[in-house]
């Protein structure tokens, strides 16, 4: 499967995110919340945030390959998802508003065009059967 690629990139972004949050608890000595500080507390932010979106999407990833759609729409997607995602991730840390509202606005256009696509890869034949 030409998604299991993009879940197995995701993971390790999920696990740069999580080594970051992390690294600076330990420099910081908190063990529970962000302690008050910041930075700690952007690091947590942008690890939530990748969490929160690349499940849903690679739920639709995996559904379009397996809905038979051509491997150069899931490429192209999945190449989406993982840019989108390490954009919005980078800017984040380094609170760089506008890269940052690039990087969500790639990861939300991706989501309603694997929507919307899987909605025309759907096997219609097989769900409505009369």
């Amino acid at each position: 499967m030409t998604s299991v690629i993009y879940a197995s990139l995701c993971a390790l972004t999920i696990v740069w995110l999580s080594l970051h949050v992390i690294k600076i608890r330990h420099r910081e000595r908190v063990n529970i919340g962000d302690g008050g500080n910041e930075q700690l507390t952007v690091s947590m932010a942008a690890q939530s945030n990748a969490i929160e979106y690349i499940p849903i999407t690679l739920l639709l990833l995996f559904a379009l390959e397996f809905n038979g759609a051509p491997l150069a729409i899931v490429h192209a997607f999945g190449i989406a998802l993982i840019a989108s995602r390490v954009i919005h991730a980078r800017a984040m840390l380094t609170e760089n508003l506008v890269t940052r509202v690039r990087g969500m606005q790639i990861t939300i256009w991706t989501i309603i065009g694997l929507a919307l696509i899987n909605l025309v890869y759907l096997p219609y034949a097989s769900i409505i059967a009369f």
